[in-house]
């Protein structure tokens, strides 16, 4: 059938990929006119290695990505190990894929590559959804531009700040939560050479936290440090804000941290605030559909905001796929992950809570807790295979 899809992000492509594969014809929408490469990583674990992988992306991916010995929980100023999970070759054996730290330019470009070539002409940029209309045998989409088209099924994967979404789930604005999170790249030369292992390091302290880990075969250098901070509410992801400022940050932490405050381009510190929308009770109507943050935006503390929307365009296809019509398809996608993604939504919220306790003792007593709590519940994530999940 046709499907439309709005938003050229990392969901929207590859929804359109997997519906593509399925012998689906596909139009994605995207209000940008370009895509900019501007530094940030995501980590990717076996949960969405597995669509990857379904998807042939993976060697292209291993070729640029970083493959991390483990993730270590760290005190922010002495750098004390509170809480260790391997993510190596046992990992890789436990959950049949890689953990990789992945330049989101790379993924994205990868992406929008393959898409180009199996759908030619099916990616529109400059071209903004402002509204749409259901009938019983096709979708209505109104262009901003003022022209229209038809589809059979729309999906609509345009971020948070999402325009249509209130057309299926009511008016749900994002909630400001509080936390602002500072994002740089740094070239690896300019660090010391023993600066941190092939790791991801989370060092965590009072109202705050610094995520660091390597990017592009180690070449590059990615920190995300986030900030309890009421004053900023621009989310924008290129909104720069003053080194000075984050410099005062994080002015007392590990020299790890450190380094790379010191090692970024002064000119080149972004900072956005953090938002985030209640779990929706309903994400579908008729014949369109939500994925990704237009349905489930999260707070990134389980760097599982991309992995969800790779886990739902391959479930959304499934659904589409096994059932007899585009309204019972998106009804099963809905049931088949609606329940997931709230978990990920409210514990994501609360390891942000359990990096920012004040208390270096309330610290490791919570990572301590942790340990005990075994394995099951650092499985939750990486234990999915949106392949071959039972659906319903």
């Amino acid at each position: 059938m046709n499907v439309a899809i709005v938003g050229a992000g990392i969901g929207g492509l590859t929804a359109g990929l997997c519906l593509a594969k399925s012998g689906h014809r596909v139009s994605i929408f995207e209000k940008a006119s370009r895509f900019s490469d501007l530094g940030a990583g995501i980590q990717c674990g076996a949960n969405a290695m597995h669509v990857l992988n379904y998807l042939g992306l993976v060697e292209p991916l291993e070729a640029l990505a970083v493959k991390p010995a483990s993730v270590d929980f760290k005190d922010y100023q002495s750098g004390q190990v509170l809480h260790s999970m391997d993510l190596d070759e046992a990992y890789h054996r436990r959950y049949g894929a890689p953990y990789l730290h992945i330049h989101r330019a790379d993924l994205h470009s990868i992406l929008r590559r393959e898409f180009s070539r199996v759908m030619p002409n099916g990616l529109h940029l400059g071209a903004a959804v402002e509204s749409f209309a259901e009938t019983a045998s096709d979708v209505r989409v109104s262009l901003s531009d003022q022209q229209q088209l038809q589809t059979e099924c729309l999906i609509v994967a345009d971020g948070i700040h999402s325009l249509l979404r209130k057309q299926i789930a009511g008016d749900v604005a994002p909630r400001f939560t509080g936390n602002v999170a500072w994002r740089g790249v740094v070239p690896v030369e300019r660090l010391p050479t023993d600066w941190m292992r092939t790791v991801t390091s989370n060092f965590v302290g009072p109202k705050k936290h610094m995520v660091l880990y390597y990017l592009r075969d180690k070449k590059l250098a990615n920190f995300v440090g986030v900030v309890e901070n009421q004053r900023w509410r621009d989310d924008s992801w290129v909104a720069k804000a003053p080194w000075e400022e984050l410099d005062a940050d994080f002015a007392d932490w590990h020299p790890c941290v450190r380094s790379i405050i010191n090692a970024v381009d002064k000119d080149q510190c972004y900072r956005w605030a953090l938002y985030d929308h209640k779990p929706l009770s309903t994400w579908s109507s008729r014949r369109v559909t939500l994925l990704g943050d237009a349905a489930h935006a999260t707070l990134p503390f389980m760097a599982s905001g991309a992995a969800m929307a790779i886990e739902d365009a391959r479930v959304l296809q499934r659904a589409l796929d096994e059932t007899d019509s585009v309204s019972d398809g998106l009804n099963l996608y809905q049931v088949s992950r609606i329940e997931r993604t709230k978990r990920i939504q409210k514990d994501s919220a609360r390891a942000g809570s359990l990096y920012h306790f004040e208390s270096r003792f309330m610290r490791k007593a919570a990572f301590t807790a942790l340990k005990l709590a075994g394995e099951s519940r650092q499985q939750f994530l990486p234990n999915y295979n949106a392949n071959a999940v039972r659906l319903g």
